[in-house]
């Protein structure tokens, strides 16, 4: 059923509630700090100095103190609640910086307004508070935005679905659906559940979900996405999968851990702020002591000293790489790249060579047969055939396939089939009518020194050979044929233009590897390599000094897909499981690994542009704080100190959702 789904759902719409309330809370205070702050500031002696103005009475002071008291308590709450925070953790960083900077500020003028010699500066910390406030409430709000992407992925499904039942449809709600269930379509509906379509054709958008532009032609047999547009033709299907099973679920899934998830670039600018908080403190505490040693007032020493912590702030720096990193995962996951791991894909920037499997990924994956040899006069070309088949019925490789394909054309019917179990890499076995069948790769005979007879020699040496075995002694021969995908040429020639090499890595005989390599002009290849042993093979490469990329199905490939820097898996629209895998590429189409590298250098390049953007200014900003020109008749308040804090914070959002797929 789908309440695993709407679990799935409601942690991410509880997460994002949480920030929702923090951004309402955030505004609510901005709103009651700003209002406070128009009287603070017409009170104050040098701002009605400087407009040209005198409002004088008695008690003005006291009345400075207790509005300011409330701009502190109220508006300043949630930076003295994140210093403690911070300081219990023992991770100093932006709370703990304006919450020291706005406290030095109220306590020296609170203490001036009872009689300490000095001037206040209330005027300065109601402003420094309420543009911190507002800083804040545009952080959460860019959140927010990122987060919203999620919710709109979850909103895809719809709320019923038309269900068959002996002879009758039923409207029944989405969590009522339940695997094997038939349900109906009608035109320009939202499909529910991922399933095969048993009855019907049609048009169906998926755009929403792989990133195709265009309408897919789906007819039965085809499988199709739970979230997907039906166009305008009635389908029935079956349902396969619910809950969190489904793919839309997993992308939801699959999404919010990358979002939350931490790549070495975050811990970079997470150890840049913690050393720019030290920096703050340090240069705050340094600049305070020199200007008094230089004969200044205590009142003008704490202005430098909290205008340096306040400018030196590394806010920016805490929203510089998450918001980049939520907004690419989002927009990578509605363009058919679902990333698990940050860090790789971040890496993806340094890849040299692209390692591609060739069955399904650089080809088709739809094989024909082509020709049937028999060494057996009691097993002729049709007997053979059945006999792979059946034994292929439980397979989901494409060579199984193909022979599935060759026995419907020479309508055969199926054998009953027990014991089925894959050889890695080499073939699949069982018992087809108490007879023991294997059908394997001409690697396996090799290995097993199994001779292979006469009758069985094959010259076809660029296409794809197996054997039938049945009692472990080869009875037939199959060759099929594979198709190279238009777009792999395109991808080939794509990558090569970023001057990264291409190439191929397969469990198939040399000459069908060579033919495949030349067409496509590939740097090179491996062939007749089992599972196993494609690990090596990668490791070989790296070993040479290159950035390894393997793409491949994400399951023979396993090893290969752990050991490369970027493991890549490039499945169909459902097939998102492929736990090696640091990306999975949605559609089985190998120019999305170009789409991939363009799309990870153009996140690292707004990773870079933002920490340039947080954290540059302040090689200028923090000596004009400190007070470095002030003979020149140049210095920063506090005030003017946060704004140009902000600002860096705003640019930071601003850039960060620039980015574009």
């Amino acid at each position: 059923m789908n309440k695993d789904l709407q679990s799935n759902q409601k942690k991410h719409e509880n997460h994002s509630m949480h920030h929702k309330k923090m951004m309402k809370d955030f505004k609510k205070r901005f709103i009651v700090s700003i209002i406070l702050t128009i009287p603070v500031l017409i009170l104050s002696p040098l701002i009605q100095q400087i407009i040209g103005f005198s409002i004088t009475f008695n008690g003005s002071n006291y009345i400075l103190f207790v509005l300011s008291s409330i701009i502190f308590f109220y508006g300043g709450w949630p930076f003295l609640k994140g210093l403690y925070k911070e300081l219990k953790e023992k991770s100093p960083g932006m709370m703990t910086l304006i919450a020291v900077a706005i406290s030095v500020a109220y306590f020296y003028s609170s203490a001036v307004v009872f009689g300490l010699p000095g001037k206040f500066f209330f005027w300065e910390l109601a402003t420094l508070i309420d543009v911190m406030l507002l800083g804040h409430y545009i952080e959460m709000k860019s959140v927010m935005g990122a987060s919203n992407a999620l919710k709109k992925l979850a909103e895809l499904m719809p709320d019923t679905a038309h269900r068959k039942k002996d002879g009758k449809t039923e409207d029944v709600k989405i969590n009522e659906i339940e695997k094997d269930d038939i349900l109906l379509i009608k035109p320009g509906e939202k499909i529910p559940a991922d399933g095969k379509i048993v009855k019907g054709k049609s048009n169906v958008n998926e755009s929403m979900l792989t990133g195709e532009s265009k309408p897919v032609q789906k007819k039965k047999g085809d499988k199709v996405i739970g979230g997907s547009i039906n166009g305008d033709g009635s389908l029935e299907i079956k349902v396969e999968k619910t809950g969190e099973d489904s793919y839309l679920s997993k992308v939801i899934d699959m999404v919010s851990k990358a979002q939350e998830s931490k790549s070495k670039t975050q811990n970079m600018a997470d150890k840049a702020a913690f050393y720019l908080t030290i920096i703050a403190l340090s240069v705050g505490i340094t600049t305070l002591v020199s200007w008094i040693v230089f004969g200044k007032s205590f009142v003008f020493s704490i202005e430098r000293m909290a205008t340096v912590m306040v400018i030196t702030c590394p806010h920016a720096l805490g929203l510089a790489i998450p918001l980049v990193v939520a907004i690419s995962t989002t927009i990578s996951a509605k363009n058919g790249l679902l990333i698990r791991n940050r860090t790789p894909f971040e890496n993806s920037r340094k890849i040299t060579t692209v390692v591609f499997d060739k069955t399904g990924t650089l080809t088709k994956g739809t094989f024909g047969v082509s020709k049937i040899k028999t060494a057996d006069k009691n097993f002729d070309t049709e007997k053979i055939i059945q006999i792979a088949a059946s034994l292929e019925q439980d397979s989901e490789h494409p060579i199984g396939k193909g022979i599935l394909k060759k026995a419907k054309e020479m309508d055969l019917k199926l054998l009953k089939t027990t014991n089925f179990e894959n050889i890695k890499g080499e073939g699949v076995k069982g018992k087809v009518q108490k007879k023991d069948v294997k059908i394997v790769s001409p690697g396996f005979l090799k290995n097993k020194d199994i001779k292979i007879p006469e009758k069985l020699q094959s010259k076809e040496k660029d296409e794809t050979t197996i054997y039938v075995l049945i009692d472990d002694k080869p009875k037939g021969l199959i060759i099929l044929s594979d198709e190279i995908r238009k777009d792999s040429f395109e991808a080939i020639k794509q990558l090569k233009k970023q001057d990264i090499k291409c190439w191929m890595l397969t469990g198939d005989n040399e000459a069908v590897a060579k033919k495949v390599s030349n067409k496509l002009g590939l740097d090179g290849f491996f062939a007749e390599v089992l599972p196993d042993k494609k690990q090596e093979k990668i490791k070989e490469l790296q070993n040479k000094g290159e950035f390894v990329a393997m793409a491949g199905d994400g399951v023979n490939d396993a090893p290969a897909l752990a050991q490369a820097d970027v493991g890549i898996a490039i499945g169909s629209g459902t097939d998102v499981a492929a736990e090696t895998a640091d990306i999975i590429l949605v559609e089985s189409n190998p120019n999305d690994v170009n789409n991939l590298i363009k799309f990870g250098k153009k996140t690292n390049k707004k990773m870079i542009q933002n920490l340039f953007w947080a954290t540059g200014y302040n090689a200028i900003a923090i000596p004009l704080a400190a007070g470095v020109l002030y003979n020149q008749g140049i210095v920063i308040s506090p005030a003017i100190g946060a704004a140009l804090m902000s600002v860096s914070t705003v640019i930071v959002a601003i850039n960060a959702k620039l980015l574009r797929f």
